[in-house]
């Protein structure tokens, strides 16, 4: 009978434990809200397999086009018409640089140093 009831109170500490942790869990995740229309880049988790180290886990910009409830979001890329589903975790928004048009670019020429001269 002992052995019973420390194993119904071990269960129960175990039981408490995990709630705890689960809460302290939940609440350090932050939430992210994408509507139709953004534009996001995509985590790639396979990257791994590839030896260049410092190559980018983000994907290229693809299109929200549409959410659904519990983070679930339909992503199509610009350049093809298939959608897929992705959870919202893996997901962040992009935001691209707005470039002028008529932008002006200065270039500087360098001259060779004068000969003769030694610096």
């Amino acid at each position: 009978m002992e052995l019973e009831n420390l194993r119904l109170e071990a269960y129960d500490n175990s039981r408490i434990y995990k709630e705890k942790m689960k809460a302290m869990h939940d609440r350090n995740i932050r939430r992210r809200q994408f509507r139709a229309g953004d534009l996001v880049l995509l985590y790639n988790s396979r990257l791994r397999l590839m030896p260049e180290k410092l190559r980018s886990r983000w994907e290229s910009s693809y299109r929200v086009e549409k959410a659904e409830p519990y983070g679930v979001y339909h992503l199509r890329h610009p350049s093809s018409p298939n959608i897929f589903k992705v959870n919202g975790h893996r997901l962040k928004l992009y935001h691209r640089e707005k470039m002028k048009s008529n932008k002006e670019v200065e270039v500087f020429l360098l001259e060779d140093e004068p000969e003769g001269e030694e610096i």
